[in-house]
């Protein structure tokens, strides 16, 4: 099973690629049989703000990057979304990418992670409704991440034991819902 890691932030001394870096290292650590997790970081995509003369729902992909990004996103089969909030939502970024695409969003299992004022719990309730709404199959396995101001100091996530306790309940969640 191939879990991405989605990096739903592109702003300069983001702490979202720390928190994915964290989760990747993680996962290997822990173990899982027949688990595959890669990054998909957003910054590197740099996907332009979406203008397809088609709705994405058509499955007729016309913008360059959006066909790459489409045959990307459609070899996972889960992913794990990371977004901070912003204004009491989630990343347009985020938005954008998710926005993108119809298809390939489609009866495959999501989590999300998210962190801010509110530990990402509002950023986290829209991204829901919006992975809800593409076909995501919600896998209710989320992790707020507790004060992220006073933690994120460092060049890396130093996540507590009860975000690593979470991840693994994330992980077994996924592959609960994974459709094969």
């Amino acid at each position: 099973m191939l879990i991405y890691i989605v990096v739903g932030s592109v702003r300069e001394g983001r702490t979202a690629i720390k928190v994915a870096n964290w989760v990747l290292q993680a996962t290997t650590e822990l173990a899982f049989k027949d688990i595959q997790t890669e990054i998909i970081d957003l910054k590197e995509w740099d996907l332009p703000l979406f203008a397809g003369a088609h709705p994405p729902a058509s499955g007729i992909y016309d913008q360059p990057k959006q066909q790459q990004w489409a045959d990307k996103i459609a070899q996972a089969q889960a992913f794990i979304l990371i977004s901070p909030e912003y204004n009491h939502g989630y990343s347009p970024a985020l938005k954008n990418a998710l926005d993108y695409l119809g298809k390939e969003w489609q009866g495959k299992s999501a989590a999300y992670i998210g962190y801010g004022s509110t530990n990402g719990s509002r950023s986290i309730d829209q991204i829901r409704q919006v992975g809800t709404q593409l076909g995501l199959v919600d896998s209710n396995a989320v992790l707020e991440i507790r004060d992220i101001f006073k933690r994120n100091q460092t060049e890396t996530f130093e996540a507590n034991e009860f975000e690593i306790k979470t991840l693994k309940a994330i992980i077994e969640k996924l592959q609960k819902y994974h459709v094969r």
